[in-house]
């Protein structure tokens, strides 16, 4: 028996932290009875989501599916929305089995890499902040930032729900006068999905991001021949590929088996060198 969470992740119906809100506002039930969070479960039990009882025999790895989509600005990330904006998963091509899950969140106005996955446990492992997925921007900024900026922004600093940093920074270059004032561009890369946080890095140094693109989740990167709107199917080898890179974190396979809420959030240090003289080639991998 499993905790039932990652049972239901696993038979791609949520990710896990979808199914943990699902619990604890009482919308699951075991046997007939309201489940809690530490409740194990097998394949076999009655398990029912709003009174409908679920399949949980999960589909094969081989089954898994994987969707590199290239979401644009104005659309968000989640499944309806009160204010009937659209969403990422209209455009979508339905899947063989179970439903999409996105693989965190890109807010309405950022563009770029979103993946989805019919797999809620990779999802989970995915997002969850001990495998340190790194997540790379291409940020374009009103003003140009000093040397002085850019070596607090890798060595951290502190924002409203703790400190926070970029692992690197790189210049990209630098836009001429307009009619708002000069602009820079940079690639910045970090390790977490808090939310809105490399907006709000930038903004607790002052400056305000004009436009922001995710090129690169993990070892996923963006296609080059995608276009905003687009969507292109992944292949066992790059499924493959990202469970190696969380494996390479030290996450196990099977991933925590804790309610996300038992948790603590670990710190970054500080990285080697965070003074150095930043807009060089950023460090190897």
């Amino acid at each position: 028996m499993i905790r039932l969470q990652k049972l239901l992740a696993a038979a791609g119906l949520g990710s896990r932290r979808t199914v943990e809100e699902w619990m604890r506002a009482g919308r699951v039930t075991i046997g007939g009875r309201v489940a809690g969070l530490g409740d194990r479960a097998t394949s076999a039990d009655e398990v029912c989501l709003d009174g409908a009882k679920l399949q949980l025999g999960g589909a094969p790895s081989a089954a898994r599916e994987l969707l590199l989509y290239y979401k644009p600005v104005g659309e968000v990330t989640t499944r309806s929305d009160p204010q009937r904006r659209p969403t990422v998963f209209e455009r979508l091509p339905p899947p063989r089995n179970g439903r999409w899950i996105a693989v965190g969140r890109l807010d309405v106005n950022t563009s770029g890499l979103l993946l989805l996955t019919t797999d809620g446990e990779l999802a989970h492992r995915l997002m969850h902040p001990s495998s340190e997925v790194e997540r790379e921007y291409l940020v374009r900024l009103r003003g140009r930032p000093g040397p002085q900026v850019l070596r607090r922004l890798l060595a951290g600093v502190q924002l409203d729900d703790g400190p926070a940093r970029f692992d690197r920074i790189s210049a990209e270059g630098l836009d001429e006068q307009g009619a708002r004032g000069r602009h820079s561009t940079f690639r910045v890369v970090l390790h977490e999905g808090r939310n809105r946080a490399v907006r709000r890095l930038w903004s607790a140094e002052g400056f305000e991001v004009s436009r922001l693109r995710r090129i690169r989740y993990g070892p996923v990167e963006l296609p080059r021949d995608l276009r905003p709107g687009g969507v292109r199917s992944a292949g066992p080898a790059l499924i493959g590929g990202l469970e190696r890179s969380i494996r390479g974190t030290g996450q196990p396979a099977g991933g925590d088996d804790r309610p996300l809420e038992g948790r603590r959030r670990r710190v970054p240090a500080p990285p080697r060198g965070a003074d150095r003289p930043p807009g060089g080639r950023p460090p190897s991998k």
